[in-house]
């Protein structure tokens, strides 16, 4: 009996989380923050890319760009990925100046508004206002392009390394070679947790206030299986019944890419605001505190006394 309460307890918990969640997604503008991320994403992705190759250049990782290509759109439905990934090739081809010319710094700072972006819808769905210093977020986004860009540098050179120490280890280390092999064989693996990394950093670090790593991975989570799902089921849909070319002509390309990055919007959003509505409603903590009752209960301990309301905490403080 008391199971069966618990359970239709944590119903309604579950309901209450993701109808908060919507909710509050819905009334502060979630759709239209989406918009702005799409938008944003896609403006700053060529900037970053031209600021990461003269860096990557600079830093000796010639690869950069497949690997970059790779990074991004493995995991993004061929019909969306080839022909932006073609463009994207045919821009970092283009011959440019040194690292500090106007150019490079100039697509430096407009790579940094898709950071923005992303800091201003997080800071809404995880409901904290922002207070840090106008100039301290545009540094910060700032320091997230160029880590970003010494990281996927840095997995450049060790993917062109691998294949040299492959065949050093097939001569002199043969035990090592099916270590190696499997690193040399990057592909969605490799993407996925690049993807997960990131998420990690954006959701702890990039909005304002302060969050623990706990309270950050369900939303996580959600984001990498609904991401997962929709491209699916996008790239069905593009394949089955789309007509962006007959509607959109030459523009059906850059449609579909706006389209698929404001569902890619939504569903980060709303990530976010499930963990939001999961720190509102004290998932963890009621959880915890019911497995340590059922466990003092089977040790036959007298159970633990609830904790005070925060009606009840406030009045305290004023005693």
């Amino acid at each position: 009996m008391a199971e069966a309460r618990l359970k239709i307890r944590w119903h309604r918990l579950a309901f209450k989380v993701f109808y908060d969640a919507y909710c509050h997604f819905n009334d502060d503008d979630g759709w239209a923050l989406a918009s702005h991320v799409a938008l944003s994403g896609l403006l700053a992705l060529f900037p970053f890319l031209i600021f990461g190759t003269a860096l990557a250049s600079f830093l000796g990782a010639s690869s950069f760009s497949a690997t970059t290509v790779h990074l991004l759109f493995d995991t993004w439905p061929s019909e969306i990925a080839e022909p932006l990934a073609n463009e994207v090739r045919r821009v970092l081809e283009i011959p440019r100046g040194g690292l500090l010319t106007v150019s490079v710094l100039a697509a430096a700072y407009f790579a940094s508004n898709g950071v923005e972006a992303l800091r201003i819808s997080l800071n809404r769905a995880y409901r904290v206002p922002e207070t840090r210093a106008w100039y301290v977020t545009r540094l910060a986004s700032l320091g997230y392009v160029i880590a970003a860009v010494v990281i996927f540098a840095a997995i450049s050179i060790v993917l062109v390394a691998v294949p040299i120490a492959v065949r050093f280890a097939g001569s002199h280390l043969p035990w090592l070679q099916d270590e190696l092999s499997s690193i040399s064989s990057f592909g969605l693996l490799g993407t996925g947790v690049v993807l997960f990394v990131g998420l990690i950093v954006c959701h702890k670090w990039l909005p304002a206030g302060n969050r623990r790593i706990i309270d950050i991975l369900p939303g996580i989570f959600l984001t990498l299986i609904c991401w997962s799902g929709f491209a699916l089921i996008f790239a069905f849909y593009l394949s089955t019944f789309a007509t962006y070319a007959a509607t959109y002509a030459g523009l059906a390309s850059v449609m579909i890419v706006l389209v698929f990055l404001y569902m890619v919007g939504v569903i980060f959003m709303l990530g976010a605001e499930i963990n939001a509505a999961l720190m509102k409603y004290r998932v963890f903590s009621v959880a915890s505190r019911s497995y340590r009752g059922r466990r003092r209960a089977d040790r036959g301990e007298p159970p633990i006394d609830p904790a005070p309301s925060e009606p009840q905490q406030a009045a305290n403080i004023r005693r």
